[in-house]
C-alpha cells in the first residue's frame, strides 16, 4: 500500500555538480540506492489567482503549505497519481497524499467532488481547494536520484536535477517539457530526516563547506515568472 502521511525535518541545499560527486565518494560506505532510486518527478501546483501560496512560502513563515499533483514520470488516464497537500510547520515537514486515478482527478476539478469523504485526508485536501478556490498555476518536474542510510532508511538524501516548468498545457499527461529554472546546473539535495543527521553525514557536509539553503522549487520558480513575464502585478 502506498504510503499516505510522511512527518520529517526536510534541509534543502544547492551544490553543484562536482559537490555532489565528492560527498557521494566519502559517504558510499554508510549509503545505497534507494528503493525509487532515479526517476522524474512531475507536479501541477494548485493555487489562488495571486499565487498566494507560493508567495506566502517565500516570506519563510511558520506555517506554510501547498497543493500539487504529482505523477512519477508522465501519466496515461488511466494511471494512479498523487493528490497531494504539502505542510511546514517550524521546519517540520509533513506530507499527505491521495492516491488517485488522473481521470478521476480530472472529475474532481469539474464536479468538486473526492469519493471517500469519511477519509480524513481527502476532506482536508477538499477543504483547502474550497478555502483557496484553487486552480492549476504551473507545471513543474526534474529529475531526481535517491539514496537511503544502509542501516535507517528513514535517513534519505535526493539530488534533484534540471528543474523545469510551464506555465500553460497544465496536465501531467502532457510530458515533461519546460523552461529550465538554472543556468549552471545547480543541483537541490534534499535531506530527510525523521530525528538526526548521521554523524558521517555532518562530517561530509562540514569537509566540503556545504551549508543549507531555503530553497522552495514551487516558490522560485513563481518569483522568477513573477519577475520575468510580469504575470502578477504590485507583488
Amino acid at each position: 500500500m502506498a504510503q499516505k502521511v510522511f512527518k520529517r525535518t526536510e534541509i534543502k541545499y544547492l551544490v553543484s555538480k562536482e559537490q555532489v560527486q565528492q560527498l557521494l565518494w566519502l559517504v558510499e560506505p554508510y549509503i545505497k540506492k534507494d528503493r525509487y532510486f532515479k526517476g522524474t518527478n512531475c507536479s501541477v501546483y494548485y493555487d489562488d489567482e495571486n499565487r498566494y501560496l507560493a508567495i506566502h512560502s517565500l516570506e519563510k513563515p511558520t506555517y506554510k503549505e501547498k497543493v500539487r499533483i504529482r505523477s512519477y514520470g508522465v501519466p496515461k488516464l488511466t494511471d494512479t497519481v498523487f493528490l497531494e497537500i504539502k505542510k511546514k510547520v517550524n521546519g517540520i515537514g509533513s506530507k499527505r497524499r491521495v492516491p488517485i486515478k488522473l481521470s478521476d482527478f480530472y472529475n474532481y476539478e469539474k464536479t468538486g467532488k473526492l469519493e471517500a469523504k469519511n477519509d480524513i485526508i481527502r476532506q482536508e485536501l477538499d477543504e483547502c481547494f474550497n478555502r483557496y478556490h484553487l486552480k492549476p498555476t504551473m507545471f513543474l518536474a526534474y529529475d531526481r536520484t535517491s539514496y537511503c542510510d544502509r542501516t535507517d532508511p528513514t535517513f534519505r538524501i535526493t539530488f534533484d536535477e534540471n528543474i523545469r516548468s510551464r506555465n500553460d498545457n497544465l496536465r501531467l499527461e502532457a510530458g515533461d517539457s519546460g523552461t529550465k529554472f538554472f543556468k549552471n546546473g545547480e543541483i537541490v539535495m534534499e535531506v530527510k530526516a525523521g530525528t538526526h543527521y548521521p554523524l558521517y553525514f555532518v562530517r561530509a557536509l562540514s569537509k566540503f563547506k556545504i551549508y543549507p539553503a531555503s530553497f522552495s522549487k514551487y516558490g522560485r520558480v513563481t518569483q522568477k515568472v513573477i519577475y520575468q513575464k510580469g504575470i502578477i502585478k504590485n507583488v
